[in-house]
């Protein structure tokens, strides 16, 4: 670590390749640039959380390929040892696999909750206010128990497969929310 602290940054991943730029303006009424996914990137590690708690990579060798954002979040002067500290605090609590939720618990709250620990920065609000944002149109409203299910579920039936009365069931809910 320099004298002056160590850079932290934010990875912004976009979950749709760019298909909810394309598409969002028409599903929603409103335009929206994409579906992030985020990970701080800090001590020469991706540190990211999803539905298996928190991960950890080489920077931008996650499945997602290479970020299509990259923010300065500021630099942070804790040594890494009290960091990995707290990631293993929060692992065992707060960022637990089974505490992840789609809308409300996600990479982007795991992001903020580490970029405000390491250097007293919050993560852009266009991020934080996404899911609320897409939740407040007729569409999202409409698409809210899918995405509830799917949050509620994921981890915890990874067999959900063409033939079984879940996936039946899932697809009907999908094609009334698209009516």
């Amino acid at each position: 670590m320099g004298e002056a602290g160590e850079e932290v940054l934010l990875y912004v991943y976009d979950l749709t390749g760019g298909m909810a730029k394309a598409l969002g303006e028409s599903l929603l009424q409103k335009p929206i640039e994409g579906i992030w996914h985020t990970a701080i990137v800090v001590f020469g590690k991706e540190h990211f959380f999803g539905s298996n708690g928190i991960s950890v990579c080489s920077p931008g060798t996650t499945a997602l390929g290479s970020p299509l954002r990259t923010h300065s979040l500021g630099k942070t002067c804790l040594p890494e040892d009290v960091f990995q500290e707290y990631l293993r605090g929060l692992e065992q609590d707060t960022f637990s696999a089974d505490k992840y939720n789609l809308l409300r618990h996600n990479c982007n709250n795991f992001s903020n909750e580490i970029s405000q620990f390491l250097c007293g920065n919050s993560i852009p609000e266009y991020i934080l206010n996404l899911p609320d944002e897409i939740l407040s149109t007729p569409f999202g409203k409409q698409l809210q128990p899918v995405l509830e299910y799917f949050s509620n579920n994921i981890g915890v039936h990874p067999g959900l497969t063409r033939s079984s009365s879940d996936f039946e069931s899932l697809n009907n809910d999908i094609d009334s929310a698209r009516n």
